[in-house]
């Protein structure tokens, strides 16, 4: 592995591990109940769209197995299962909070999503068991080379990982701009939303967490450094939003 990815890594764990191990599970069993609701404000209305052009991206057939990672309130496995019904989805993050909304929409819909709660650096999956796995709007939240080898662990051969988040700008002008929307943004949605304390605390980490993160470019050289084939990374909206597709040869 490159030695300035690894030294990237490092540097998000030391600044952010805390946060990741503390304060995630609150903010996320805090905003549950309005998560997507919130998205849809933050996004200026943009995320339907997003997700239906990721959704577009992911190539599926009858009876594959399909993991989502990170599925928060199943809005993925959702969309996919509406794409193709014939299909065994499963998915897995640490919330309780956000999976049980999720249950509760996929039920609502009338489709059955195989829900585990679990540290994703650690998939509780046996390996080559996976057709597709999905990964959204959850990377900056974790350790990215570890999670990525996970999902190639429980990919079979030929089977695909879909990756769609915001990612740091490659333009440093853009990315300013970025992070002062995001800065006048998030205090707009706490208000909104009456977000509790913790939420409100983690903030300023939202507005880290890109600066710290990778560029399109620098995550598809990861996703090469892993051993995946077939990249392609896919920029929009200056970069600050990313759709990656790779194959587990």
């Amino acid at each position: 592995m490159n030695c300035s990815y690894m030294e990237k890594e490092n540097a998000r764990k030391k600044a952010f591990e805390s946060i990741w191990n503390n304060d995630l599970d609150a903010v996320f069993s805090d905003v549950a109940a309005y998560y997507d609701r919130a998205n849809i404000f933050a996004s200026l209305g943009l995320m339907n769209s997003l997700r239906s052009r990721f959704i577009s991206t992911i190539d599926i057939k009858p009876d594959y197995k399909v993991l989502d990672v990170c599925a928060g309130t199943n809005a993925i496995g959702i969309k996919l299962l509406k794409k193709q019904q014939n299909l065994t989805v499963y998915a897995v993050d640490r919330s309780i909070a956000m999976q049980k909304v999720g249950r509760n929409l996929a039920q609502r819909h009338g489709f059955h999503i195989n829900g585990l709660i679990s540290d994703v650096h650690h998939l509780p999956f046996p390996d080559n068991y996976f057709d597709v796995v999905t990964l959204q709007w959850a990377t900056r939240h974790l350790r990215v080379i570890k999670v990525f080898s996970e999902i190639k662990r429980v990919l079979k051969p030929g089977g695909y990982f879909y990756h769609c988040d915001m990612l740091r700008p490659a333009n440093k002008f853009i990315e300013e701009i970025y992070c002062l929307y995001l800065k006048a943004c998030l205090p707009l949605i706490a208000r909104a939303f009456r977000s509790g304390s913790t939420s409100l605390k983690c903030q300023p980490y939202f507005i880290q967490s890109i600066r710290m993160f990778y560029s399109t470019e620098e995550l598809s050289h990861v996703l090469l450094e892993l051993g995946y084939s077939n990249i392609i990374g896919r920029s929009i909206l200056g970069g600050t939003v990313a759709f990656h597709k790779a194959c587990k040869t």
